[in-house]
């Protein structure tokens, strides 16, 4: 019951998150058609690794203990709505936390590239955000790299004698950071400026995102503090058994 309970308190969360913030933007996600077919096709193949490593990861995880699928979908369903808030920016696109940091703190890079790509299909299909011939570019940078770097961080500050909360934030907002700065490479690499190429390139991009998405990084990094806490309250067995927390940490 109580597991139930924190399920619902989430995903109540999520609605009122979802009310409150302004939906009226352009997404950020490289959008259908933008990348030339040899670079979308790079990110497709870069990609399909880690897709594949992903559904191994998920399909153990649930043959050890079915219970977790809630959770798995909880991982889900939070990266959709935090991925689909949509904040405009100075440049007339916009910017959007990722919400790929929590699932990749519950059940590490892998499984989470899976839940992210899945994201991505429906916000494509559903919502006209991103695209399917830039998919894998999407990806790439939202569900590899920035789990991948949830993770890593999560684990190494962990390590340190701090409160629970702060790890799992600094994993949240620089996962957050990280697909940005991919996606801006991905972007430089496509769009090689004329005068300083790639370098200029990535430069311009940068700095356009910065403006909105530093602070869009540490407002991720709190809202998955507020969620990894509700967790902690009412399900902290199962997170004790993904190995997610081990002891009683100071708050």
């Amino acid at each position: 019951m109580k597991k139930k309970r924190a399920i619902c308190l989430v995903l109540l969360y999520l609605l009122a998150i979802s009310l409150v913030v302004p939906g009226n933007a352009y997404a950020m996600h490289i959008m259908e058609g933008f990348l030339p077919i040899g670079w979308a096709g790079f990110w497709f193949a870069a990609t399909l690794p880690f897709l594949y490593l992903g559904l191994r990861s998920i399909r153990k995880t649930v043959e050890n203990n079915p219970g977790l699928k809630m959770l798995l979908g909880l991982a889900g369903a939070f990266a959709f709505v935090l991925s689909a808030l949509k904040i405009p920016s100075v440049t007339g696109s916009c910017s959007h936390p990722t919400g790929v940091g929590l699932g990749a703190v519950l059940f590490g890079p892998l499984a989470m590239t899976v839940l992210g790509t899945i994201v991505l299909i429906f916000q494509a299909l559903l919502l006209a955000h991103g695209g399917i011939t830039t998919l894998g570019a999407n990806a790439f940078s939202m569900a590899v790299a920035g789990p991948l770097t949830a993770y890593a961080v999560y684990r190494i500050t962990q390590r340190f004698k701090m409160p629970r909360w702060l790890p799992v934030f600094l994993a949240a907002a620089l996962a957050d950071m990280v697909t940005y700065i991919v996606t801006s490479v991905q972007l430089a690499l496509a769009f090689p400026a004329a005068h300083g190429g790639t370098a200029a390139s990535l430069a311009k991009f940068l700095g356009v995102f910065a403006v909105t998405q530093l602070p869009l990084a540490v407002l991720e990094g709190i809202l998955t503090v507020v969620v990894f806490n509700i967790l902690t309250a009412y399900n902290k067995e199962e997170l004790q058994e993904l190995s997610v927390i081990t002891g009683e940490v100071p708050r």
